[in-house]
Formats: structure tokens, C-alpha cells, sequence
């Protein structure tokens, strides 16, 4: 299976990058094509919500000129998608949200008998790492990524939250149990 990692985190050795490099060697050692996409090094801007992506449909379109787009491509060409972040203020930081917004141009008559995504059937995972808890912290991440699920006709095929996280160094093995758990599921 094609398997497209988005590494939101800002840290190349930061937390949500432990647990996706745990995500990703499970994911290579069982045979799949793995392609980890570093957010951070991107430039990404966030959605105008001008719908000129609109214009083009079965293409990628967009005003802006930017690396979404290529992102995007990716994201198509996948058979899975692991979309990570740390958790910033209830919700994926700036740089996965704004791929997420900008994954606007993957659908077309979204609530009606001809909706249609180029992303429809793809298997999407939702991986947050944070230092709080689940509870009035994090759930609110996973609802919200739950809902755009629907828009691009994907399949739940996961979800991993790891709280209090100080440090990736301080991960136990519990952790990269879970992180191979994960992985098996996005996959299965």
C-alpha cells in the first residue's frame, strides 16, 4: 500500500515525530511504500475560500501559488494518508490546518447526489501528540478531523492521541506499542 505520512510537527525530533517515525517503520517493515512529507519545510498558505480550485474538476487547482498543491498530488496518488500534529489550543497546528483547508479542492458538490472527491475510499488517520489530557483538550481535534472524513468520502482507518508528552525521550514502550497498533490499523 502507498502510505503518505504529513508530519505537522515543528520539531524534526520532537514528540509527533517519534511517534511517526515509530508509525513509519512499522508501516516499511510490512511492506508498504512510505513517504513522510516534512509540513515545516513548505510553504503553505491557508485557504482564501475564493473556489477558484473549483473551476477544474478532477484537477488540482488553485490561485495561489504555493507547495499544497504538490502536497495534494501526493495525497491522491495514496492509498493512506496519516495526517499528524502536535496539539495547539484544541486543534492540529497552523501547517496541517492549512493543508487540510486547502484539501477544499479535492471535492466537488459536496451534500448533494453528485458529490464526488478524488480522495474517495482513501484510508485517513488522525496522530496528535500533547501535553494535556483527552478530556477538554483533545477530543475537539479528532471531531473536527472526523468531519472532513465525510467531505472527502475517505475511510476512518485511525486515530492515535498521546498525552502527556514532555519530552520524546520520556516515551515508554507503551507508547510505541500504540504507535505500532496504529499503524497496523491504518493499514488492515
Amino acid at each position: 500500500m502507498k502510505v503518505l505520512l504529513l508530519q505537522g510537527g515543528a520539531k524534526k525530533k520532537g514528540n509527533t515525530a517519534k511517534v511517526l517515525g515509530w508509525v513509519e517503520e512499522e508501516l516499511k517493515s510490512s511492506g508498504h511504500e512510505v513517504e513522510t512529507v516534512y509540513l515545516h519545510s513548505k510553504t503553505l498558505k491557508g485557504c482564501m475560500g475564493c473556489a477558484k480550485c473549483k473551476d477544474i474538476p478532477d484537477k488540482i487547482g488553485c490561485a495561489q501559488k504555493d507547495d499544497a498543491p504538490e502536497i495534494l498530488g501526493k495525497m491522491i496518488h495514496a492509498q493512506a494518508v496519516v495526517f499528524s500534529s502536535p496539539l495547539y489550543f484544541w486543534g492540529v497546528n497552523a501547517q496541517l490546518k492549512a493543508v487540510i483547508d486547502r484539501t477544499y479542492s479535492l471535492y466537488t458538490n459536496a451534500n448533494t447526489p453528485d458529490h464526488a472527491s478524488l480522495v474517495e475510499g482513501q484510508r485517513q488517520a488522525l496522530l496528535v501528540t500533547g501535553a494535556g489530557p483527552w478530556d477538554n483538550n483533545a477530543e475537539g481535534a479528532f471531531t473536527a478531523f472526523g468531519r472532513m472524513q465525510k467531505y472527502h468520502k475517505a475511510v476512518h482507518a485511525g486515530e492515535l492521541f498521546v498525552g502527556g508528552c514532555t519530552t520524546p525521550a520520556a516515551m515508554d514502550s507503551s507508547v510505541k506499542e500504540r504507535a505500532v497498533e496504529f499503524a497496523r490499523k491504518l493499514t488492515a
